[in-house]
Order: C-alpha cells, then sequence, then structure tokens
C-alpha cells in the first residue's frame, strides 16, 4: 500500500520569541495596545527568525477540480461552472483576480482534476490528476495513489514559489461541490457534526440543504467510522483541488514560508495537513471566517483566531489575499514605529 511521503517541516525555533516579546512591547504603546496586529507580528517574526520581518513577493495559487459528487445534487451550481469559472480566472475578471492584482500577489491557476480539456497554450498550469473524481457516495473520491500525486504535486508547486522568491503563500480553490468535501474531512479529522458543519455552499434553498445534509451523512455511513488517515480521509472523500493544495501547505511549511489560509475549504485542507505534520499549524495566518457553516466550528476546532470576518463566502483565496494589509500593517509597526528608548517618550 503507498505510503506518506516524508515532510521535512518542523516547528521554528522558539529561542527568539522573548526577544520579538520584547521589541513589541518597547513601542511607544501601551502594553497590548495593538491586540492582534501583536500576535501577528510575533508569529510572522518567529516563522522568519528575525527581528525585522520582511513580506516578499506574496503569492496566490488557485486550485481547481470537479467532484463527482455533485452529480448528486450537493451544489445549486451545475459542474459546467468549474471550467467556466477557470476562464474566468485566467481572463483576469474574477473578484479575487481583482482583490490580487490591488495587493500586488502573484498569481496562478492550476488545473489539478477540472473535467475539461483546455488548451495546453492556455495560461493555466496543466497537472490534471484525472476529469474530476469518482462520485463519493458510491465508493472512494480518488486512489490512495491519486492522493499522493496531489501532495506530491502540491508540494512542488510550493517549492517553485518560493524558490521565485515568495515568503507567504495563499491558496484557493475553485470546484463545484467542495465545500461537501471541506464537510467530510471535518467531520472524518475532526469528529464535527455533519449536519452543523453543512452550509448552503453557492446558495442551496432549504430543500437543497436539507439534501445536502442527508447525501453527506450517507456518505460518512458508506466510509465508516474512524479514526481515519488524512491520506486515507482525502482518498475517500477528498476533491483533488483540497488534496493539491493539502500538499502545498506542507510544501510552503517546509520552506519557512507563511501560510495565509482563506476560508472553510482551505481550511479543511489545513485540518489534513496538520494530521500529516503537526507543525504546519505554527506557519498558517487565518485569513477571515467564513459565512459557511462548518467554518467557525473548524476554527474553535483548531483554536484559531481568524484576522477578519467580512461574512465572506466565496473562496478562490478570496478572504486571505484581503487580510494581507493586515500582515503588512503588523511588520510595518514593528519596523518602523518608534521605540520608547529612541523617541524619548516616558514609560509607565
Amino acid at each position: 500500500m503507498s505510503s506518506l511521503p516524508c515532510f521535512n517541516l518542523s516547528a521554528p525555533d522558539t529561542a527568539i520569541l522573548p526577544a520579538l516579546r520584547h521589541k513589541i512591547d518597547r513601542k511607544t504603546k501601551p502594553l497590548g495596545a495593538l491586540g492582534q496586529l501583536e500576535a501577528l507580528v510575533l508569529q510572522i517574526g518567529w516563522v522568519q527568525q528575525t527581528l525585522s520581518p520582511e513580506l516578499n513577493r506574496p503569492s496566490l495559487t488557485i486550485f481547481a477540480a470537479d467532484h463527482g459528487l455533485a452529480q448528486s445534487g450537493v451544489s445549486a451550481y451545475p459542474a459546467e461552472v468549474t471550467p467556466q469559472m477557470v476562464y474566468n480566472f485566467l481572463a483576469g475578471g474574477a473578484a479575487t483576480n481583482s482583490f490580487a492584482r490591488q495587493h500586488g500577489f502573484a498569481f496562478q491557476v492550476v488545473d489539478a482534476g477540472v473535467n475539461h480539456d483546455f488548451p495546453t497554450d492556455l495560461p493555466l498550469r496543466h497537472e490534471k490528476i484525472a476529469h474530476g473524481t469518482a462520485n463519493c457516495l458510491e465508493g472512494p473520491a480518488m486512489s490512495r495513489e491519486q492522493a499522493l500525486r496531489c501532495l506530491e504535486t502540491g508540494r512542488r508547486i510550493a517549492h517553485e514559489e518560493v524558490a521565485l522568491g515568495s515568503n507567504v503563500l495563499a491558496f484557493g480553490e475553485m470546484g463545484i461541490g467542495n465545500t461537501s468535501a471541506a464537510t467530510l474531512l471535518s467531520h472524518l479529522l475532526a469528529d464535527l457534526p455533519i449536519a452543523a458543519c453543512t452550509g448552503r455552499g453557492t446558495g442551496l434553498d432549504d430543500a437543497g440543504l436539507a439534501r445536502k445534509v442527508a447525501t453527506l451523512q450517507a456518505v460518512a455511513e458508506r466510509v465508516g467510522p474512524g479514526p481515519h488517515d488524512a491520506l486515507n480521509a482525502l482518498a475517500e472523500v477528498g476533491g483533488f483541488e483540497v488534496a493539491m493544495m493539502t500538499g502545498a501547505m506542507l510544501g510552503s511549511a517546509e520552506k519557512g514560508a507563511l501560510i495565509l489560509v482563506d476560508g472553510f475549504i482551505a481550511t479543511a485542507a489545513l485540518l489534513a495537513a496538520m494530521q500529516i505534520a503537526p507543525a504546519v499549524r505554527d506557519y498558517a495566518v487565518f485569513g477571515h471566517r467564513s459565512q459557511e457553516g462548518g467554518h467557525p466550528l473548524l476554527l474553535a476546532h483548531l483554536k484559531a483566531t481568524p484576522l477578519l470576518q467580512l461574512d465572506l463566502r466565496l473562496g478562490e483565496g478570496s478572504g486571505a489575499v484581503l487580510a494581507f494589509p493586515l500582515l503588512q500593517a503588523a511588520c510595518g509597526f514593528l519596523n518602523e514605529m518608534a521605540s520608547f528608548e529612541s523617541a524619548g517618550v516616558s514609560d509607565r
């Protein structure tokens, strides 16, 4: 049976934390007055192992793939929307394109497994595992070998982005049916209840939501009780884009880069990554809290405090990119704000 690759990552060295805390505390402000920005820059400096952190070449990678489960009516939109949105991304017409341009992100789209044959000359990264996953209501969404290929491909993509100069990587997704995959992963890996985690996704009405809950509970019954390891869970209920994002998050942490986490689906990918290498959590900054039902539950499970709460439920890395100015502000105050000593200001 195929086994997981060894991801070479460990928690950042904690020896630098007292010096970082001291530098933060000696800025011309009351202790703790910058709230979450102080915790944020402490994490950034810790990950980068420096008292003067910098954010270089922020990068957004969107992974796109189709889900066989979409055939069972778990989405308000047809599966044809996945390739249509890929074309929209490539034309620069999606919301996340606008946000990425505004904040200076390098941008790429990866075909992880869309049920469509794209022209080879498009500015698209062609990494298709298959033309969508199988319907996980009937059997595993993918083989373990396919899940492993996703992990290794995502890892390689993250390593390449770091080699190009990025030290903060955001990941988005596009795939009709992928909130269902996120719900099922949250259930299998964190034991969160399916009904509470199941949201309206792309806009289901009450009847559609009830059908989605019943379908996902049937999938969970097919898979059976846990415990489940991450590779098994990804193979049983994941999407190619979710599994590839999991590998990309692990690859980012291997190279010491910050991971800017988007909403419910990206957080589910991080959950899977943490099952493989728990230290990946230390590199993760949570951009926002999604309006999608399972996201607050999953954030609470991970003891994560998101930076924004804008009632977003778009995906595509949108919330991660929108949070980036707060990372800039955190690094800015640490690097530019005067200390009590340098400013000649009396402290208490």
